[in-house]
């Protein structure tokens, strides 16, 4: 049996799990060995993405042998053959994505795209943000995309427009104080699941406006539940949580 002598690089993040279960599902649960030109191509995938850094691997980061390991755990998940040691990981990508082919190609591919996005890298190195079940290259694309200026003032200038502020959440609204001041305490959150990260443009329908309680409130839920949170599931959500 090939070897991978993989001691000492890190571990696989969901973000290359999800990578490495889109090809065990375009392969029909058949699994390449470490030859096979998908393999190998996966392999170069994953040593190009900017989630581990230089110092943390060793020559046989996520060389092909290895890859074709990681689908033989796949493998052992769906259908009880195939290598053991299984990865929490790999358990949590499998149960939130297996099911889903589709899925796990539109999020394969944007993880592809994100993983040569400037933007995102001080935010992916970080480890600051909360992950959510697509991935960290995602997550951080995710607030990376909320948390800009244009975006936030759109939507505030919209929703004051049509009447007042108010979190979709709680339904605060800042009391008595300043319009300016309480407009600081209100964020933008993403309706659209991760897996349509791709879309360069945000449509203010696709963005609700929550106080930063109910945003952050909103992340954990769907950090905890891996789902997606309809605009009118989340007040319901905030009222159990409060």
């Amino acid at each position: 049996m090939a070897k991978t002598q993989g001691h000492g690089n890190p571990d696989w993040s969901r973000d290359e799990v999800i990578l490495a279960l889109d090809l065990y599902l375009a392969c029909g649960g058949i699994v390449p060995g470490g030859s096979d030109s998908r393999v190998i191509a996966l392999s170069e995938t994953l040593r190009g993405l900017a989630l581990h850094p230089p110092e943390s691997r060793v020559g046989s980061f996520r060389n092909p042998d290895g890859v074709s390991f990681k689908l033989q755990n796949l493998r052992q998940i769906a259908s009880g053959k195939g290598l053991a040691n299984v990865s929490k990981t790999d358990r949590e990508v499998w149960s939130a994505f297996g099911g889903k082919p589709a899925e796990v190609k539109r999020l394969a591919e944007a993880i592809k795209v994100l993983s040569e996005s400037a933007p995102l890298a001080g935010s992916i190195e970080s480890g600051a943000e909360e992950e959510f079940s697509e991935g960290r290259l995602l997550s951080a694309h995710h607030s990376w995309r909320e948390r800009r200026p244009k975006l936030r003032r759109l939507l505030l200038a919209s929703r004051a427009k049509a009447g007042k502020l108010e979190c979709e959440g709680c339904g605060w609204t800042g009391g008595s104080m300043d319009v300016q001041l309480a407009s600081s305490g209100f964020e933008a959150h993403h309706l659209a699941p991760l897996s349509e990260a791709g879309e360069s443009l945000t449509k203010l329908k696709d963005v609700a406006l929550l106080c930063a309680t109910c945003h952050r409130i909103t992340h954990r839920w769907i950090v905890l539940n891996a789902k997606w949170l309809a605009r009118e599931e989340i007040s319901a959500i905030v009222s159990k949580a409060s």
